[in-house]
């Protein structure tokens, strides 16, 4: 997808304060890339070039990806990790999966197997420590996966340690109300894509006004008989949230999808971290 049609690139800066963050960590810069959707048609190489280039000038101390690299067919995967790679971080890049990237059986492994090749380690249902054990990453595996069970990774940190968790679908922090999670990052909604300026996301203006027509009535209506189910919380679309006591970080992501971007620019998240 051309920049003319998504938008330029937007570098979005921005302080998470957590509790109980170790001394030795204030001030720790992460950067988030997510939703490559790469497959010649929905991410632009200069798209890419700038994003790539962006998270290499920020000089982050960790690299965090949050999934769909690919759209359907896991192939592009061996084109996207030779750009990947370039991608440079004092304490590694780590990723998670998206919905796109489990497409079909073989997806996950192939793209598993492809981002471990460049030294990007991918987290599905894991706990890895790259900033040291004071601050555990925790790497879930995508919601609609049948392998989804935060709990089985959740229950192995203490309570009282501060934590990062890469979750692909934000409506997981829903159900990750049960744990402490300092920062969730995730992606997926692409932000809505389509933003009205002045009013906000097209999704979440369907789901206030369009949304409460009942479906009965609406399957009569031909433009209304699509049920979007992207997510559950459409008011998670993008940016920073509190969800209970945790926060939770939506980037809008590098590529689209049907029927592509208007006023929703695609997003290199640059993180700063501070005690509360």
């Amino acid at each position: 997808m051309h920049w003319l049609s998504s938008g330029p690139l937007s570098i979005e800066k921005l302080t998470v304060r957590i509790a109980d963050l170790p001394s030795c960590l204030r001030g720790k810069k992460l950067v988030q890339l997510s939703d490559f959707h790469y497959d010649g048609v929905r991410l632009s190489e200069e798209i890419l070039t700038a994003a790539i280039a962006a998270s290499n000038q920020a000089q982050p101390d960790l690299v965090l990806l949050t999934g769909d690299y690919v759209t359907t067919s896991p192939a592009p995967i061996h084109s996207l990790i030779l750009r990947l790679k370039q991608l440079q971080s004092r304490a590694g890049v780590y990723a998670i999966l998206g919905n796109h990237d489990i497409y079909y059986k073989h997806s996950k492994a192939e793209i598993i197997t492809a981002l471990n090749s460049i030294g990007i380690q991918v987290l599905w249902n894991e706990i890895a420590y790259p900033l040291g054990t004071k601050l555990p990453l925790v790497g879930l595996a995508d919601q609609r996966s049948p392998e989804f069970n935060p709990a089985q990774v959740m229950n192995q940190l203490n309570p009282a340690t501060p934590r990062i968790v890469l979750s692909h679908n934000p409506d997981t922090a829903e159900i990750l109300q049960a744990w402490r999670v300092d920062l969730q990052l995730s992606g997926h909604t692409h932000g809505g894509q389509i933003v009205i300026p002045g009013l906000g996301p097209a999704a979440l203006i369907y789901k206030k006004t369009v949304g409460k027509i009942p479906k009965k009535l609406r399957r009569r209506i031909p433009f209304l008989r699509r049920d979007y189910s992207v997510v559950r919380h459409w008011e998670w679309l993008q940016g920073l949230h509190k969800i209970g006591n945790n926060q939770l970080y939506v980037n809008r992501g590098l590529g689209s999808y049907q029927p592509g971007r208007l006023f929703c620019p695609p997003e290199v998240t640059i993180i700063t971290l501070q005690d509360l």
